[in-house]
């Protein structure tokens, strides 16, 4: 059947155990579900992979899955049921529920809902004699790419990587004094995950005794730092000026008792700071040889690319459309998921590739979005600021072109953050909402 116009989504990511089973944007995608109720038959939303948490589901059989998911959502599923009446819903699967593409009952159970699973990798649509490609995109993953899809035994090293972090998460996501660990989802690229971990460790879960100890050192590290080369500077007669060494010293007698206090502490402060860097600089040479060694190895076994990660990933995208592109002439838009970055790419028409316009669309993800931030205290670790780009993508006809629509759901995100997160990132940019052009005309 060729429609009039296709709506894409992926990467919901819905589902889950303990913590994990909340969806933080189920009122927003019941919404959008209800004003695609009001479409005709010529309209089909086609959800591009991703669409549960299977993986995060390490203590449910595999074809128990999705019915927890649906006793989870009723609502949510009662507004598929409806919106399924009026258009068709298509169900890819992703990665994440790699499962429904081993097992046919799900088939018959979505069916229930009017969602019509194809158990494919890719699947085309036609629009005005034109071709539209849809894939989830783990294909292009050599971390989650399947061999053999449709194996249930085929599970890439990502599915054992994934369910290994999480099932030792589930149960403990509540033991926090925040629920911060229910956002692991959320951390993108994985490479971040340790850095997250540290950073809502010292945030929100050390202690609060060791983390107002520790506060003078780190605030007064990087002046430590200064104050240590100038001091080195003025000694060997490149600098003469005394004020490391002497000027400062004599205005803090000036306040008296309060004074030789202020200036006691600071000392002490400075002193140890000093003995800590001079002991991190002599460790350093030996450290950044066995650095870059794990970070050759890391390249050599595939955990880590040379370039970029996003870019990196980004860039094996357009190969593989460009591919897609050269042996099959008809199709005009690559769309794809599973990277979380929504992005509208134009293959520049003189391209060898390719003859005419094509478009790489890439559907990102409705999951909660977490920005690095780095402290505007500079030894202070970074803050993962959250936000939300609940997007999705239209391509249809309108006055006899085809035009691709892109429109971003509002929604705010509840921080969550400590008040001396807050404090880390006061004046830095918090946002991480990602531009993309509304209206596109083929």
């Amino acid at each position: 059947m060729v429609n009039s116009e296709y709506y894409f989504i992926s990467d919901l990511h819905i589902g889950g155990e303990g913590n994990l089973a909340v969806c933080d944007f189920e009122t927003e995608l019941i919404d959008f579900l209800q004003l695609l109720e009001g479409k005709t038959h010529s309209t089909e939303l086609i959800i591009l992979g991703d669409a549960f948490s299977f993986w995060e589901m390490t203590r449910t059989s595999p074809t128990a899955k999705l019915e927890t998911i649906i006793t989870q959502h009723p609502r949510l599923f009662e507004q598929f049921k409806r919106t399924g009446r009026n258009i068709k819903i298509t169900l890819l699967p992703g990665n994440h529920d790699y499962e429904l593409a081993c097992y046919e009952e799900f088939k018959t159970t979505l069916q229930a809902y009017n969602i019509t699973l194809e158990a494919k990798e890719a699947i085309t649509r036609q629009i005005q004699g034109k071709t539209i490609w849809i894939e989830h995109g783990h294909q292009q993953d050599s971390f989650n790419r399947i061999a053999d899809f449709g194996n249930p035994y085929a599970t890439p090293i990502g599915y054992y990587i994934v369910s290994q972090i999480v099932d030792s998460l589930v149960e403990r996501s509540s033991l926090g004094k925040y629920s911060w660990l229910k956002d692991i989802e959320s951390v993108y690229p994985n490479e971040e995950i340790p850095y997250w971990f540290f950073s809502n460790y010292f945030y929100k879960e050390m202690s609060l005794w060791l983390r107002w100890v520790l506060l003078p050192f780190l605030l007064l590290l990087s002046v430590s730092l200064i104050l240590l080369i100038s001091a080195a500077l003025e000694q060997v007669g490149i600098v003469n000026s005394g004020f490391f060494s002497r000027h400062w010293l004599e205005f803090l007698q000036n306040f008296g008792f309060a004074g030789k206090a202020l200036e006691f502490t600071v000392n002490l402060v400075l002193f140890i700071d000093s003995l800590f860097l001079g002991s991190l600089i002599l460790v350093m040479i030996p450290l950044l040889f066995v650095f870059r060694d794990i970070q050759k190895t890391l390249r050599r076994y595939g955990f880590k690319s040379k370039k970029h990660g996003l870019k990196s990933k980004q860039n094996s995208y357009l190969e593989a459309a460009r591919q897609v592109f050269e042996q099959n002439p008809d199709v005009f838009a690559f769309v794809y998921g599973h990277t979380h970055h929504p992005s509208l790419t134009r293959i520049d028409p003189n391209s060898s590739y390719v003859l005419g316009d094509r478009y790489v669309i890439n559907t990102g993800s409705w999951l909660k979005k977490l920005k690095r931030i780095p402290s505007i205290f500079r030894f202070f670790p970074a803050v993962y600021y959250p936000s939300f780009q609940l997007n999705y993508f239209k391509i249809f006809i309108n006055n006899g072109k085809i035009e691709i629509f892109y429109e971003c759901l509002p929604k705010e995100a509840e921080s969550g953050l400590t008040l001396l997160e807050k404090l880390a990132i006061i004046g830095r940019k918090k946002q991480r909402f990602i531009s993309l052009p509304q209206h596109t005309i083929i």
